[in-house]
């Protein structure tokens, strides 16, 4: 990836893919960026200087070929290339996730379901069995997920990471509240707070009046 690309331009890209698809699954075929920003609440010179970033894509007088776009977009997201996936906790949070989020359009397969709970194992969410996390080891070694969601409490998370570095896991979704950059900088992480979300808008309807 292009390091000087801000992080703020790329947490748009899956924005710009989710509109374009909405538009799309409407009929239309093509785009202008002020339609685009009209719908986005964005304005047009943020989207062509966000989609410059990656080559441009839009012609002058016609706008974006909506297919195009996002296939390049895609392309860029790194949605084609599916990455193995493991999901660690099966609690209330893990099945939400593993049942609602659709993992293969977003460019990862989840492989493996992981709990400590030994009346949890042999159950099947969707189409996996939830495993024993004693099976972590193994299934790693033979599926060499790149991937790992954490849905796990905090004070079980580290040595569970720990384990899975170790394994050969290079990214985590991470639910647990855990800073996994503390110790260890060159893995990649997404952290998930909703709680945080909740107070930025609790900020939000406090301030912005």
């Amino acid at each position: 990836m292009n390091n000087s690309i801000s992080s703020s331009v790329i947490k748009r890209l899956p924005r710009y893919y989710r509109f374009l698809g909405e538009l799309q699954n409407q009929g239309l075929t093509r785009i202008s960026s002020r339609e685009l920003s009209e719908m986005m609440g964005l304005t047009a010179s943020q989207i062509r200087q966000d989609l410059n970033c990656f080559g441009g894509f839009g012609q002058q007088g016609y706008g974006y070929n909506l297919s195009v776009l996002r296939t390049e977009i895609a392309r860029i997201l790194g949605i084609n290339n599916q990455k193995g996936a493991i999901l660690i906790g099966m609690g209330n949070l893990g099945k939400a996730v593993t049942m609602h989020i659709n993992f293969e359009t977003k460019g990862f397969k989840l492989i493996g379901l992981f709990d400590s709970k030994e009346s949890l194992v042999g159950q099947m969410v969707k189409t996996l069995p939830i495993r024993s996390i004693q099976s972590l080891d193994e299934f790693c070694r033979e599926n060499r997920p790149e991937v790992a969601i954490l849905c796990i409490p905090k004070d079980a998370a580290e040595e569970i990471s720990a384990e899975l570095i170790s394994l050969g896991v290079k990214g985590f979704w991470n639910f647990s509240h855990y800073d996994l950059t503390l110790k260890y900088d060159d893995v990649i992480v997404e952290n998930m707070h909703f709680g945080d979300s909740l107070m930025t808008l609790s900020y939000r309807l406090n301030n912005e009046k």
